[in-house]
This record gives C-alpha cells, sequence and structure tokens, in this order.
C-alpha cells in the first residue's frame, strides 16, 4: 500500500517515497525518488531543493502517489517520465522503444575510437543503425560527428516517429533519416560506419528477464530468436554491401557471446578490429572491418 503524501513538505516527501521504494526493493530509491517528484512538480535537482520546505498540494501528492505505485509495481522509471538520459542527451521514449542503457554507451566509445584512428571527426561520414528504436546510438553520434549523415532503420513505425521526435528536439534532423524496413534490408552503402544494437537475448531468457525490461521493452527489441544470434546473422550477410573498404561495423552484444558473433563475423568475410568492455566488466561492444 503507497503511504499518502498529502500535506507533505517537498523534502518530507522525498525521503518518504526513498523508504518506500527501498521497501519494495528497488535498487536506487533516493534516485528514483528524487526524479519521480521532479517530474511531478517540474522542477530539476536545483529547483527540488530550494522547494524543499514547501507543501505539496492535494494533486501533486496524488500525482506521485501513482508513480510510486507504477514504480513499485516495477515498471521503469524512464517509462513513468517519458524520457532517458543517454551520452548527456534527453530522450523521448514511449512503449514503441527500448529504454537506453548505460552499456549501450559502450557502442558509441568504440565507434568514435575507430573513427578517431582515421582522421578528424570532422570529416564527411555516412553512417546506418540497423534497428535504431528511440535513435539513441545514431543521434549521439552525429552530436559528436559534425558533418556526419546519419540513416537509422527500424520495422516498427511507431519507433521510426520516436527517434524522428527525437532527432528534431535535440537539432539533429537535417542530418539524420529515418527508414523503415529490416536492418539494412532497405540502404544503398557504402557507409564509413554500420553500428546496431540488435535484440539479443535467447528466446527461453526473456522469461527470466528482470520485470522493468521482460515486462515493458518490446518483445521485437529483445527476442534474438533460439539461440540469440538471428539478428547477427543477418546483419553479418548484408555488412560487406552495406560497408565501404575499411568501413567498421560495430553491434552490441550480450554476455558471452563474442566467441559466437565474431564467428558469424568472420565467416561473412569481416575482420575482428577491437571490442569494449563496459563497467561490469563484460564484453559489451564487438567491431569489424570490411577489408
Amino acid at each position: 500500500m503507497i503511504a499518502t503524501l498529502r500535506g507533505a513538505s517537498v523534502a518530507h516527501a522525498r525521503r518518504a517515497l526513498a523508504g518506500q521504494l527501498r521497501q519494495a526493493g528497488i535498487e536506487s530509491p533516493e534516485l528514483d525518488a528524487r526524479i519521480l517528484i521532479g517530474h511531478a512538480l517540474g522542477l530539476d535537482h536545483a529547483g527540488l531543493a530550494a522547494a524543499a520546505s514547501q507543501q505539496l498540494s492535494d494533486l501533486s501528492a496524488t500525482q506521485i502517489e501513482r508513480f510510486a505505485a507504477r514504480r513499485i509495481a516495477r515498471e521503469p522509471v524512464a517509462r513513468i517520465v517519458g524520457r532517458k538520459e543517454f551520452w548527456s542527451l534527453p530522450f523521448a521514449v514511449t512503449p514503441a522503444v527500448l529504454v537506453p542503457r548505460p552499456e549501450t554507451e559502450t557502442v558509441i566509445e568504440l565507434a568514435l575510437a575507430l573513427i578517431d584512428r582515421q582522421g578528424a571527426r570532422a570529416r564527411a561520414l555516412r553512417i546506418a543503425d540497423l534497428g535504431t528504436g528511440s535513435g539513441a546510438i545514431l543521434l549521439a553520434l552525429l552530436s559528436e560527428l559534425p558533418n556526419a549523415q546519419g540513416t537509422g532503420t527500424d520495422i516498427d513505425t511507431d519507433a521510426l516517429a520516436v527517434a524522428r521526435a527525437n532527432a528534431a528536439r535535440l537539432g539533429l534532423a537535417d542530418r539524420a533519416t529515418f527508414l523503415g524496413c529490416d536492418y539494412g534490408a532497405a540502404l544503398q552503402g557504402p557507409f564509413d560506419l554500420v553500428v546496431s544494437n540488435p535484440p539479443y537475448v535467447a528466446t527461453a531468457e526473456i522469461a527470466t528477464l528482470p520485470p522493468e525490461v521482460r515486462d515493458h521493452d518490446p518483445c521485437g527489441a529483445l527476442d534474438g530468436g533460439a539461440d540469440g544470434l538471428a539478428a547477427y546473422r543477418t546483419i553479418a550477410a548484408d555488412a560487406a554491401r552495406l560497408l565501404q573498404p575499411r568501413g567498421h561495423l560495430v553491434v552490441e552484444i550480450g554476455a558471452g557471446q563474442e566467441q559466437a558473433v565474431s564467428g558469424l563475423f568472420a565467416a561473412a568475410g569481416l575482420a575482428i578490429a577491437t571490442t569494449r568492455h563496459d563497467l561490469s566488466g563484460i564484453v559489451r561492444a564487438l567491431a569489424v572491418t570490411r577489408r
């Protein structure tokens, strides 16, 4: 049961909500409480601190209580507030797209490292993002590469609408195009860089995922087939056509998939370039190069 916050000050509401979330086993109760209360009141972190002694209106208290119930039911904070920060950029999220995750930033880091090896970031580049979802990977890269042009693909028209809206909100719509197709099927290469965070969870393992993921992320963005590798097979078969010589493909992979995914790309004639670990020490991004 969610305790009422009517008549509480902002500071008391933060403490009370954090306590409720902690008791429910939420991993980051203080942070979640701050974000949810800030969203309900339309205040950032500094605004919340300044308003600490102010009393909540009944309407605000009711809104916060509703948010608390949703979070305790394991709905992710990003889904409740409708946005998520990724690569220090704000992205809108809807039920049509994955919530961008910190580990996916390894794809950005590795892609930029490979680009830096070959020249200045200001040079003209063509980038493709296969299965773009919210557009997070593509738009993060465009934010770092001022003269790059990017194309994101997705089979879900609702996801493409989210990506387009994010591009417009970030001021990147003039350099980002979004196309409805399966991975690279409708793309015309060559591209200097191709990136992807494809579905890589084996079908039978989806039921074991945390409820924040299992019950709220779109299944099509999670389900990688019987062995979790179906998307990589599709991407590998098309990679040589999409990449220019010495062009790079960088993909996110699941824990323990490095050898299997590397084998698929090597069999397709691509040279394994390098990998990058996430903050948990898991190989999370894999790069290959067209010879």
